[in-house]
């Protein structure tokens, strides 16, 4: 099969690299040419632009930053989706809004495309390691269809209905997350102040119900303060953005999450965009 893949950063990087041990014939296209280096090595095929992407496959991946990078890659001047062959497949991966999702897909089968939004769940290493979890919205047939190329990217892959219910199920695992991490950051951080050892207080706190269990995976981060970016921080400011939007779009208060989110982005302000998402607590320990 001939597949696309555009975005490669540091999660559609390795996922594209598990696609080619599918022995597909794979095309990629990225901003910076440098990063598909390794891919093209390892057999891709390098395109000059989205759309020649797009005229030469069946199926294509999109892995990018928010919902107007996506936009502008899919529609604007040598923008994919025009040139993507009738009853080909673009699956976009990328964590954006659901009404954005939505509106891709209309955009999508006015062409004569069938589109999924199909975000992850799981940061580089899971992508690396082929085990993320993917959220799937849009019809299920197609799915089904390209249900073996899920399965050399990750663990699994769950329709979770019509389009958008994806994007909206990966909005609400990220805003889980970016509360979970800031609340047992502002936890250490003040026991720290009390005069508690760092790694005690951390202990502790992690074999207690109260604690989310993902925490742990975290661990060493915060003892060590290694926040080498698994998950960019600014990225997660980005989703707990989208997930505000997506409240007000809908009629929801979110009080909780507009605090949050502005946490995160006062620690973007202060020149931690690029660190992990985890070095909030380096933000609020400093």
């Amino acid at each position: 099969m001939k597949i696309g893949f555009i975005g490669l950063g540091i999660m559609g990087s390795r996922m594209a690299a598990n696609l080619l041990k599918g022995e597909h014939e794979l095309f990629v296209h990225n901003r910076t040419k440098s990063k598909a280096t390794d891919l093209l090595k390892n057999g891709a095929i390098w395109a000059e632009t989205p759309a020649e992407v797009s005229q030469q496959v069946e199926v294509l991946f999109t892995m990018l930053e928010n919902p107007t990078v996506v936009e502008e890659v899919a529609l604007g001047e040598h923008g994919f989706l025009a040139a993507m062959k009738e009853d080909s497949i673009w699956i976009d991966c990328s964590t954006v809004n659901p009404s954005f999702s939505i509106k891709m897909a209309k955009k999508s089968k006015v062409q004569n495309v069938r589109f999924l939004d199909a975000p992850v769940s799981g940061s580089k290493q899971p992508a690396a390691e082929a085990s993320l979890l993917f959220l799937v919205g849009g019809e299920k047939e197609v799915l089904d269809k390209v249900h073996p190329l899920f399965d050399l990217m990750g663990q699994k892959a769950v329709h979770l209905g019509e389009n958008g219910k994806g994007s909206a199920m990966k909005l609400m695992i990220n805003q889980q997350l970016g509360q979970a991490v800031l609340a047992f950051s502002e936890s250490v951080s003040l026991g720290i102040a009390l005069g508690f050892d760092k790694k005690m207080a951390i202990e502790v706190l992690l074999n207690t119900p109260v604690t989310a269990p993902i925490l742990n995976v975290f661990r060493s981060r915060f003892e060590e303060n290694n926040f080498e970016a698994n998950f960019p921080l600014k990225h997660l400011q980005k989703d707990l953005e989208l997930f505000t939007e997506t409240a007000y779009e809908n009629n929801k208060a979110t009080p909780l999450t507009n605090t949050a989110k502005e946490v995160y982005a006062l620690a973007k302000q202060k020149g931690q965009g690029d660190l992990d998402f985890t070095s909030i607590f380096k933000y609020l320990n400093e």
